[in-house]
């Protein structure tokens, strides 16, 4: 876990080795109101087992400092890993947020799997979307959704205190380059035009990342405005919309699907609220090929 405090804001970022994924505690110091961004679940593809490790660690985080979670936020509907929001919910209250592109991917995947009609529209899942640009507030800490559509149409970021900004998968750390655009609904146009929003902020912005694959490092939870603007890889400064769009759509269509494609969505298109099992007990269910 790493920590980084400024003034009233504090940062808690938590790394997820088996998924690389960051979840971060957003406060004001001990005893204040938290915001709980991209929280994980563990999830073993072979067994079918749930593991509640990565996010019982961040509530034993949340208790240490007795905080009281205000918001449990989702930059995105993940498709890497399982989200603990329901889970968190369940035990330390808060409300599960995420941006206004949740419908268009939920009624995207609904047809896709051909998943009941209520799958996704049940109570319970998501407590609130939050409009592009909506102001709210964790505690005493001001906040901004940022629409960042591009990865997928549901991407927002989280803007606090203005001068910090959980990315979700839009950018990652300068030496990886940013998110892939290959999913439906998804958009290099967009995501460039995201990103360059992300890059107007000033230079000394940091920008807290959802997801880090170093290989000779270790993961970074944040970096700034300015490094991003000189060293991204893929979007650096000198990079035109053409020259991205082309680049990351030649790229994307060599990727492989990410290993835990399949249940993540099934299981985060309902911010990880289970569904009712049928007669048989069966929750979930999803075909070959």
């Amino acid at each position: 876990m790493s920590t980084l405090g400024e003034r009233a804001l504090q940062v808690e970022s938590v790394f997820d080795a088996q998924t690389s994924t960051f979840s971060h505690l957003v406060h004001a110091g001990a005893g204040s109101a938290c915001a709980v961004i991209d929280p994980v679940l563990g999830y073993d593809l072979e067994s079918g087992r749930l593991d509640s490790a990565p996010a019982d660690a961040l509530l034993r985080a949340l208790e240490a400092r007795h905080l009281e979670v205000q918001w449990i936020l989702e930059t995105h509907i993940h498709a890497d890993h399982l989200t603990a929001a329901a889970y968190l919910r369940e035990r330390s209250g808060g409300r599960v947020a995420a941006g206004p592109g949740i419908g268009e991917v939920q009624r995207t995947f609904q047809a896709r799997f051909q998943l009941p009609e209520d799958y996704c529209q049940a109570s319970g899942q998501f407590d609130h979307l939050l409009a592009p640009d909506e102001d709210f507030a964790i505690g005493a800490l001001s906040a901004r959704a940022l629409h960042v559509p591009g990865h997928t149409p549901a991407d927002t970021a989280f803007l606090v205190e203005e001068r910090h900004v959980f990315v979700g998968d839009t950018l990652f750390q300068p030496d990886i380059g940013t998110a892939r655009c290959d999913f439906p609904g998804g958009s290099a146009a967009q995501l460039y035009r995201s990103i360059r929003h992300l890059l107007e902020l000033p230079g000394d912005t940091r920008l807290f990342m959802c997801h880090d694959y170093p290989q000779d490092r270790a993961p970074r939870a944040w970096c700034s405005v300015q490094e991003q603007r000189l060293h991204n890889q893929h979007m650096h400064q000198g990079v035109s919309a053409a020259q991205f769009i082309e680049w990351r759509e030649e790229r994307d269509a060599g990727l492989e699907p990410p290993r835990l494609l399949i249940p993540a969505l099934l299981w985060n298109l309902r911010a990880g609220v289970l569904p009712d099992g049928d007669v048989a007990g069966v929750r979930f269910r999803w075909a070959a090929n």
